[in-house]
């Protein structure tokens, strides 16, 4: 009933490509901005992941969220108005006419596809298969496949090219969902006061090593931390340092707020500037919430079920989840199908599952998108649109392999904390884009070869940090790692901070030693100059030019093809079943096309005065409750 319920809500929501929302005329108004900006970063991970945090080690996971009100406003008042400028659609794109080449926006693609498969596609099978595995009793293997197989039907049936990012009215409805579960759990445990005296003595009854030789359990591995209720927290021993919460959390959520794809093209799409600002403080709002409904829930689920939520065997915990690091994972979803009443109960994992399996299908459709457009075409130029279709449906079945096999990784990677695993897989490669993006925008003197030798370096970097960290496995209590300290001994959020300040001082190094861009191609491509009425001569003409060219060969290849069309309808049942299934010989059509159509009107920046000093004076206002949030939970 719940997968039913799920598939219903799926067909019911994804009607929209990525091209049509773009090209209708950037006419959003500031609420669905808001709105769409918070259901596209808020998902079933979160759920997962925010609560298991919350339930092992406190509220302190919160600042993730709490970091954004504030890095929501630098999207709104400094870097949209930059791109809008530019006259950009993709973030790739705004490289290539700052920098100009293709290797920047090639490395750009190739990293995000890498974060897509390790950060969200693997993370959202898992938080998945943890729901359908409370929910159902299943294995956690089985239940991926069941996901994937049903997200794959509704993926061909549905057509690729016709999903859409996850529903705005989809999110109220997780929100309404999630609310009426945070009552019921305050309920439940006796309200805020009774959590605050209960957590710290939410201890598993099972302490006892059931294998002495192979570990001893220590009391700090079950007991819950005495700093549980604290944002900021011991920089040397805390888990989540406060240098670290306060800066390092700044420069990824600058990475995925300021520079990520799906969330630049919300802004992007929005009716003026005014309305961007004022969409990015309604994001901000809603921000505020996964605090209250999602990380106080987590840890009400240990208080409630300290045996399973907060299990430290790992004979229990295999038995109890299917993993031997921990069981904090279960936190959000053992709450929903023990507090929430039964009918409430199908309704929310209807409501998680199809938000699942449609922020699923739409990852699989950018990042073969991704794939076949800025990959593909660079390997094979003359690839035909049949052959993109096919090369984007092969891609997506890799990518899910990739995926399956990862989990393991995820499962046991930071002690069994989903939400760490994706900050600390982000903080090790993303600071450096963060800083190539950043400099870009504000430092006028930075040219292609500093912000290339930039990405090098910090990649290299974060590798160097990466690959000893999952060769060595992030360790347990009870199980250590035995990564050498000096590589791994340094907090992942330490080491994004210090991997932004290498990567920015690295491409000022270059990009002063070397020959500067000058101002006539960089009109409306940077802060400075983003009111230049200048006429700005692109870096990458040139390539626009070979591509004008070959598109337009492309449609005469095609006119003539039509002659052909009598001879193609005479092909083999099976050959055509094999076409309808790629999506060849539909009326589909290359998404790069659509770029220079809307890069040829440029966006007016200029703000009546009076809701400029509305949206402004409402910006200060979010910045001190925000403020106030910090103060009062530090």
């Amino acid at each position: 009933m719940v997968i039913g319920v799920g598939i219903w809500s799926m067909f019911r929501t994804n009607r929209g490509t990525v091209g049509g929302y773009f090209l209708a005329g950037r006419t959003m108004t500031w609420w669905p901005v808001g709105a769409s900006l918070f259901a596209s970063n808020i998902g079933s991970g979160h759920f997962v992941g925010l609560a298991g945090t919350g339930a092992a080690s406190g509220i302190a996971v919160g600042g993730f969220e709490w970091n954004a009100l504030f890095i929501v406003l630098l999207l709104g008042w400094l870097f949209v108005p930059v791109y809008l400028t530019a006259g950009v659609i993709t973030m790739p794109q705004y490289l290539k006419k700052r920098f100009g080449g293709t290797r920047i926006s090639l490395y750009l693609s190739v990293i995000s596809l890498f974060l897509y498969i390790f950060t969200k596609i693997s993370v959202d099978m898992f938080s998945g298969a943890v729901f359908i595995q409370q929910a159902l009793g299943w294995n956690i293997y089985v239940a991926v496949i069941a996901l994937l197989s049903i997200t794959a039907l509704y993926t061909v049936t549905g057509g690729l090219a016709a999903l859409m990012y996850t529903d705005t009215v989809q999110t109220f409805v997780i929100i309404a969902g999630a609310l009426v579960l945070t009552v019921f759990s305050f309920v439940k445990v006796g309200g805020y006061s009774a959590l605050l005296a209960s957590y710290s003595s939410a201890l598993p009854s099972a302490t006892v090593s059931l294998d002495p030789q192979r570990y001893n359990i220590s009391p700090q591995c079950y007991i819950p931390r005495q700093d549980a209720f604290s944002l900021l927290r011991d920089p040397a021993t805390g888990d989540l340092p406060w240098p670290g919460v306060l800066f390092g959390i700044a420069i990824v959520g600058g990475w995925y707020w300021c520079t990520d794809q799906v969330i630049v093209q919300r802004c992007l799409a929005a009716r003026s500037l005014t309305h961007v600002k004022a969409g990015c403080i309604m994001c901000g709002y809603l921000k505020l919430l996964p605090m209250f409904l999602m990380v106080f829930p987590g840890m009400i689920s240990r208080v409630l079920f300290p045996d399973e939520v907060g299990c430290v065997v790992p004979e229990v915990c295999k038995e109890v989840c299917g993993t031997e690091v921990g069981c904090s994972n279960i936190a959000y979803p053992k709450l929903v199908v023990s507090v929430m009443p039964s009918g409430l109960r199908g309704l929310m994992l209807a409501v998680m599952l199809a938000a699942l399996m449609s922020s699923l299908a739409s990852i699989f459709n950018s990042s073969s998108t991704l794939f076949t457009m800025d990959i593909w075409t660079r390997i094979r130029p003359q690839a035909a649109e049949s052959e993109l279709m096919i090369v984007g449906r092969v891609w997506v079945l890799c990518i899910v392999a990739i995926s399956i096999c990862w989990i393991p990784v995820v499962q046991a990677a930071q002690s069994g904390q989903l939400f760490d695993y994706i900050q600390s897989v982000t903080s090790y490669l993303a600071p450096p884009i963060a800083s190539v993006f950043f400099l870009a925008v504000f430092v006028k003197r930075v040219n292609e070869p500093g912000a290339f030798w930039g990405l090098m370096g910090g990649l290299l970097m974060g590798l160097c940090r990466m690959i000893p960290e999952f060769w060595f496995g992030t360790g347990s209590c009870l199980f250590p790692s035995d990564c050498p300290r000096l590589v791994c001994g340094v907090h992942y959020l330490y080491f994004a901070v210090l991997l932004f300040f290498c990567t920015s001082v690295l491409v000022l190094l270059v990009s002063y030693s070397s020959k500067p861009i000058e101002d006539q191609h960089l009109h409306r491509l940077v802060f400075s100059l983003r009111h230049s009425k200048e006429e700005r001569e692109d870096l990458d003409w040139k390539e626009e030019e070979r591509a004008r060219r070959a598109r337009k060969q492309a449609e005469e290849k095609k006119r003539e093809k039509k002659q052909e069309v009598a001879e193609e309808e005479a092909k083999a049942g099976i050959c055509r079943l094999v076409g309808w299934f790629c999506g060849v010989g539909g009326s589909s059509h290359v998404p790069e096309q659509e770029v220079p159509e809307a890069a040829e009107q440029l966006p007016d920046i200029s703000e009546d005065p009076v809701w400029k000093h509305a949206v402004d004076a409402n910006a200060v206002i979010m910045m001190a409750v925000a403020v106030f949030m910090w103060g009062y939970f530090a």
